[in-house]
């Protein structure tokens, strides 16, 4: 499995654990301004995002979670190289909502946000 992206989580904000709950996560850049960064996963690249978009069946993992791709927006992958934004939906669907969307197979959303910490892992590849 070659790696497109390995971040770590410096922060998390007050209300992810409601939206992980619901399945989103959403990630932001360290830096984020205050109103995103209350409902985010702030991160740090460990180097830089692959400029190879993920393909469906590609694995998220998330500390000790993991989960493959099931659809992804049109803008998803350039978001996160540019400003290392992405919203990803633990829904199964292979059709996403919106253009900054990755979709990725359901997960125990209890197990998911009890991973949510700072330092956890998270990679796409």
């Amino acid at each position: 499995m070659s790696v497109l992206l390995k971040t770590r989580v410096t922060a998390v904000g007050p209300e992810v654990a409601d939206l992980a709950e619901g399945g989103v996560v959403i990630l932001f850049a360290d830096g984020a301004p205050p109103e995103l960064a209350e409902v985010s996963i702030l991160h740090l690249v460990d180097g830089e995002p692959s400029e190879s978009t993920p393909p469906v069946g590609s694995v998220i993992r998330i500390g000790d979670i993991s989960a493959k791709i099931t659809g992804i927006g049109d803008y998803a992958w350039q978001k996160v190289r540019d400003i290392g934004h992405v919203v990803i939906t633990f829904n199964g669907s292979d059709h996403v909502d919106r253009p900054g969307e990755i979709c990725a197979s359901e997960v125990d959303t209890g197990k998911l946000v009890s991973t949510l910490k700072v330092g956890a892992t998270i990679t796409i590849g």
